[in-house]
């Protein structure tokens, strides 16, 4: 049987794991690629990512969020940069900070922003409209990590794990009751009723949008027992979540049947994942020591996101910026959208085909092409060979043509 504390046992804290940098996460830890590796079972999982947590009430001064959550609630609110102010109210904290790329956030600074937000939508449902928009790919390591786990237990202890490197002001706890897990989530900082209300709407999407993602499917099996009461809005939770949904109880927490959470995550496949991570903070680490600039920022959201997947559109709004306002700055830097993100694919595609046994077939769904025909037609153009050609040419060492 297990309980609260053989669930986290093999997650131990292991300073030894803070030595480097997170580059996928932005804040200060060892390289993810060499906490994730290739898992042939859910304990070495386990094992592999475990790391220190950080224990008691966080203070209000401490730091540790990451800004780009409360730059997507600006998003969600479709806020322009003259408007941000007003988002920012009360913090201290500038446009300019509120912007930064690595820029960290305490969880007053968090809770401000919140409130604020709360204010300018004039829905009390916003919590979960966030929770939609936090999708498993935008909270960096933590979304690999789980997305790529071989089970939703150990997705739910990733993210247990992880969840203090993102979101200081709340604590995941795992226990096994009967034949049911219980994640219980425990808020850290003192918060009103409007705001508690709205963190744990968010929350609760965010867990089970992990859920959907490992299992395949919405968690139609899911309990969810809220210690707010009935809400104005209560209606609408069924639009978000899926399952049982209980308001008014002693503990805020999501329940889910154990042999749920052991179904084998059948679209995890932890040896193209640790490629596709190891690619990533590779050309990430060299843009560390690039000097800034909308190039480099642009490259950074790509490669923090599933190849191919960022539009002109979203970047352009993660700058705060119009579409036509990134393209003639990008075009002061002598470049464009298109050629930073041929330049992006053609790399991670001649890096799959050169360091890795990989099929075209399998390089092709890893870069998220929709068959190998279409990809086949990418790499031509940039290369003027296919991809199999170009294979043949790396593996005799002729003279190869660059990347566009």
């Amino acid at each position: 049987m297990l309980n609260e504390r053989n669930l986290t046992q093999d997650l131990s804290p292991a300073s030894n794991l803070m030595t480097a940098s997170w580059l996928l996460i932005g804040l200060p830890g060892r390289s993810f690629i060499d906490t994730l590796g290739s898992f042939k079972d859910r304990h070495a999982y386990q094992r592999t990512v475990s790391m220190t947590q950080r224990k008691g009430e966080p203070k209000a001064s401490e730091g540790g969020i990451p800004s780009n959550y409360s730059r997507l609630i600006a998003r969600e609110l479709d806020l322009t940069v003259s408007q941000l102010p007003s988002l920012l109210q009360g913090t201290g904290l500038g446009i300019a900070q509120f912007l930064g790329e690595d820029s960290l956030l305490t969880p007053a600074h968090q809770v401000r922003i919140l409130r604020n937000a709360l204010a300018l939508s004039g829905q009390f449902e916003f919590g979960l409209r966030l929770g939609k928009r936090l999708t498993p790919a935008t909270h960096g390591a933590i979304g690999f990590a789980a997305s790529s786990s071989p089970d939703l237990l150990t997705a739910l202890q990733a993210i247990q794990t992880f969840l203090p490197t993102r979101a200081s002001i709340v604590e995941l706890h795992l226990q096994e009751a009967e034949e049911h897990l219980e994640c219980r989530l425990d808020f850290q900082v003192p918060l009103d009723a409007d705001i508690e209300r709205c963190l744990a709407d968010t929350m609760i999407v965010v867990l089970l949008e992990f859920g959907e993602f490992v299992v395949g499917r919405p968690l139609h099996e899911a309990e969810i027992c809220f210690t707010h009461r009935t809400p104005e809005y209560h209606a609408m939770y069924s639009d978000y979540l899926p399952g049982r949904i209980r308001f008014g109880s002693d503990k805020f927490t999501l329940k889910l049947p154990m042999a749920l959470c052991r179904e084998p995550n059948a679209s995890a496949n932890h040896e193209n994942y640790r490629l596709a991570l190891e690619q990533c903070e590779s050309m990430l680490a060299e843009l560390q020591n690039h000097k800034p600039s909308y190039q480099t920022r642009l490259k950074k959201m790509m490669l923090s996101r599933p190849p191919g997947s960022l539009s002109e559109d979203e970047a352009a709004a993660s700058l705060f910026m119009s579409k036509r306002t990134l393209a003639r700055k990008l075009k002061e830097e002598n470049s464009s959208f298109r050629k930073i993100r041929d330049e992006i694919l053609s790399r991670q595609a001649i890096s799959y085909l050169c360091d890795s046994k990989l099929s075209i077939e399998a390089i092709a769904a890893l870069m998220n092409y929709h068959d190998g025909a279409n990809f086949r037609r990418a790499f031509k153009r940039w290369f003027g060979l296919s991809p199999d050609q170009y294979r043949q040419h790396a593996g005799s060492r002729h003279t190869l043509p660059p990347a566009p």
